[in-house]
């Protein structure tokens, strides 16, 4: 290697895999995270003034965790502890704090190094505390997951928590010339070979290394389906029980709403092909329709319904062009919520009232005793008057009428809110009764 091998990587050994041997040795060459790493940088920042904090790592598999980790130590001449939370318990971290304590009694700082830190539980991560607190040790967590949801809040108000991205074309880019770099060839594919190299590992570096690995000597030129036959591309991440499932859900959710069809298709694609229940998504957008449509379009939920049936039916992959058609029919409907608005305020009304009863004229009177009484006396049957509108009352006697649902003016409610403008008026004006040889029925 030359010289500017040498400042890159570790001296090379060809039985070391090529993701051990690229590992950058110092923090400039990490690629894709400069928002986190250059000088002026929060991470960077700390590293030129020699003062790290605790921290959490959080970002997606493959984006440089573990060596950010291992280099802020060598260059804040800190003691790197690794230890990952999967294999590790107490009796580990005991070992880990009373060695550091050791070392500061001779004035040497620890970085204990946590890979899937999220993978302890409450009291392991409590036992972090005590020794963050008094800085016996720089912890520095890694996690593919959020934080928020895995982490003690007592431990995540003791660190700093750093979101590092997915690393984009430019940064694979990179490490493929570095790569070519410490190999001494260029890899044997075409430009549209490599830059479906790219697009397979997703962001992630290790992967992108790992492909390279088995591309590299096989015979060029390598086409695009040379490429597809000779490795595989990265399962997407998608975790169906952790925060993936709910961003993508709520992806899926927004776009339609937003009524944006394309971006709706697009992420209903990424959930079944990340392997979703597909049943899930058809709850979803049940309840999309219900919640964001409502009666702007009273059929969109007969549309998720019959796409949920399909989808019994049929099963995967037949089954899911239902639910495809579907969520393009609830994108680009009229939206909504007044439904939704509506039912929350009666809920807030009923909590109030709940023990008023309902008016005596819309009870009904199966017994003598109950006539007696005065149920149903006075009832109006709409359908038989003159205008199919009575007018009456229908809250309770000690309850001041309240209007819980407003239709916007978008879709069929446009014609309800004229609808409702009409009755309104017939209320405040007092609407014809029917005649009195009329049949009224005497039952709900």
């Amino acid at each position: 290697m030359d010289g500017q091998q040498s400042s890159l990587f570790e001296p090379d050994d060809a039985s070391r895999p090529l993701a051990d041997r690229l590992r950058p040795n110092v923090l400039t060459d990490v690629v894709g995270q400069d928002q986190l790493l250059a000088d002026d940088a929060p991470i960077g920042r700390m590293v030129v003034g020699q003062r790290l904090v605790s921290m959490v790592l959080w970002g997606p598999p493959g984006c440089g965790k573990t060596t950010i980790a291992r280099l802020l130590a060598e260059q804040t001449d800190l003691a790197f502890e690794p230890l990952s939370a999967t294999f590790s318990g107490v009796a580990d971290l005991r070992k880990i704090f009373q060695a550091a304590k050791r070392r500061r009694e001779i004035e040497q700082g620890t970085l204990l190094f946590v890979d899937e830190i999220h993978r302890f539980n409450r009291a392991q991560q409590d036992s972090f505390l005590p020794y963050v607190e008094d800085g016996t040790i720089v912890l520095v967590g890694a996690t593919t997951e959020n934080p928020s949801f895995e982490l003690n809040g007592a431990l995540l108000s003791r660190c700093q928590v750093f979101v590092l991205k997915r690393l984009g074309e430019a940064a694979l880019e990179t490490l493929i010339n570095r790569a070519e770099e410490l190999i001494g060839a260029p890899l044997p594919l075409d430009e549209d070979a490599r830059q479906s190299l790219i697009a397979m590992a997703d962001g992630d570096g290790r992967y992108l290394l790992n492909m390279i690995e088995q591309v590299q000597n096989l015979p060029g030129p390598v086409d695009t389906a040379a490429l597809a036959a000779a490795v595989q591309k990265r399962v997407p991440l998608y975790d169906k029980s952790q925060e993936s499932h709910y961003n993508l859900i709520s992806a899926l959710h927004k776009s339609m709403r937003g009524s944006d069809p394309d971006a709706a298709l697009y992420w209903l694609a990424r959930m079944l092909d990340g392997g979703e229940d597909p049943l899930f998504i058809a709850r979803r957008i049940t309840r999309f329709a219900n919640e964001d449509i409502g009666m702007a379009d009273p059929h969109a939920v007969q549309q998720a319904l019959a796409a949920w049936d399909v989808y019994e039916r049929l099963g995967s992959p037949e089954g899911e062009l239902a639910l495809a058609q579907a969520v393009l029919y609830l994108s680009t409907a009229p939206k909504s919520i007044g439904v939704y608005r509506g039912f929350t305020k009666a809920h807030a009304a009923a909590k109030r009232t709940g023990s008023l009863m309902p008016p005596s004229h819309i009870l009904n009177a199966p017994t003598r005793l109950m006539k007696d009484l005065g149920y149903g006396k006075g009832y109006q049957y709409d359908p038989d008057t003159d205008t199919g509108f009575s007018g009456a009352n229908y809250f309770p006697d000690d309850m001041l009428r309240e209007t819980f649902y407003e239709p916007t003016a978008g879709g069929y409610e446009r014609t309800i809110t004229e609808r409702l403008r009409q009755w309104a008026h017939l209320r405040a004006t007092g609407p014809s009764a029917s005649d009195d040889d009329h049949t009224t029925p005497t039952t709900d």
